[in-house]
């Protein structure tokens, strides 16, 4: 790819990122170049001049070396893009010219610090078409991974550990999150406005299932996602667990303070717990039914029901490659500054304390 192709894709690359038609963009700056113009550096006919590039960078937001920056060789591929109904295509693809932005960036970090994170410990894609299929592989998978019957104290923070890149944008609620893989490496994408944590929590680890189980080729997407829900809430907290905690609870009155104790502890919404109860017969369909009704009509049982009880969870990975390269010399603070999508004197202001 020569400087012209490369430099009309990585524009249009910029322009989708900001949302921006070419028109939009020679609005921004200010008609200086035509609608025409811009069309021609797309179709790699030719280059801007410097002054031309400056402008450019500054209307799209971005560094001038992102426009010459090489692509990653593999795309993001299989990708899982579960967005709201009313999420435009331009806000789709604004969002996932972010996500390549940040994977390339989190790529050129690992090789400069000399990180290969392609072999990830998950072996191949485990077939399943049932509830219990899933159920069964979730354990073996906690198994696998050491995690025993306790809770997990921080989702991001594990699945980190196992190679998984874990990216956060602040978007808007349009989408609670994608997943896609490149090469063999999982890339899980979430919004970092998801409240409260139990639910982030919960998205990344549907979002893992997504790409780690092999759907049977009869199911539905409506039935993959009910079986990635299935997913998170068996990773997070074991049925069995989860039945020893409770005992039968078929005839008493849901105890809304035990069931706060177990989120506290397993990091699993309410919400989720009633459901997970409901799936396995430990309360009829009314009962659910009627939790949400009340939830729904009286706001003190709501807001006490809906309540966080565990600590933020987000990606420090990332953010941790770039500052360790910085403090031993590896790169420069523009550099830093660069990977970071920030401004130097932010980096600097941070790198004191990290």
């Amino acid at each position: 790819m020569d400087t012209k192709e490369l430099f009309g894709k990585r524009l249009k690359s910029a322009r989708e990122m900001k949302g921006f038609s070419m028109a939009d963009l020679a609005g921004e700056m200010s008609d200086i170049i035509s609608r025409q113009a811009i069309c021609k550096y797309e179709a790699g006919k030719m280059l801007p001049d410097s002054s031309v590039l400056i402008r450019l960078a500054d209307a799209l937001g971005v560094n001038i070396d992102y426009f010459f920056r090489p692509f990653i060789t593999s795309p993001l591929a299989e990708i899982e893009f579960r967005k709201k109904a009313k999420m435009s295509e331009k806000s789709r693809k604004a969002l996932q010219q972010q996500v390549m932005d940040h994977i390339e960036r989190y790529y050129e970090i690992e090789d400069i610090v000399g990180i290969d994170d392609t072999n990830l410990p998950l072996g191949k894609r485990i077939a399943v078409a049932t509830r219990e299929d899933v159920i069964g592989f979730a354990k073996e998978l906690r198994k696998e991974w050491n995690l025993g019957n306790d809770g997990i104290t921080d989702v991001i923070g594990l699945l980190e550990s196992k190679g998984i890149k874990v990216i956060e944008f602040d978007a808007t609620n349009d989408f609670d999150g994608l997943s896609g893989k490149i090469g063999n490496d999982i890339v899980i994408v979430l919004n970092s406005n998801i409240n409260p944590t139990e639910r982030k929590r919960f998205t990344a680890l549907h979002e893992l299932g997504h790409l780690i189980m092999k759907f049977d080729d009869k199911l539905d997407e409506k039935a993959k996602e009910k079986l990635c829900h299935t997913f998170a809430s068996e990773f997070l907290l074991p049925v069995d667990v989860f039945k020893s905690l409770l005992g039968d609870i078929s005839k008493s009155t849901l105890n809304m303070v035990k069931f706060a104790e177990i989120q506290h502890n397993y990091g699993i919404s309410i919400d989720a717990l009633l459901k997970k109860a409901e799936d396995e017969g430990m309360i009829t369909g009314n009962r659910y039914k009627t939790y949400h009704i009340r939830k729904n009509t009286i706001p003190e049982f709501k807001e006490y029901v809906e309540r966080s009880r565990i600590e933020e969870e987000i990606p420090h990975r990332f953010i941790s490659l770039v500052y360790d390269a910085y403090s031993n010399s590896l790169i420069s603070v523009s550099k830093a500054a660069t990977l970071l999508n920030k401004p130097i004197n932010e980096v600097l202001e941070k790198a004191l304390f990290v």
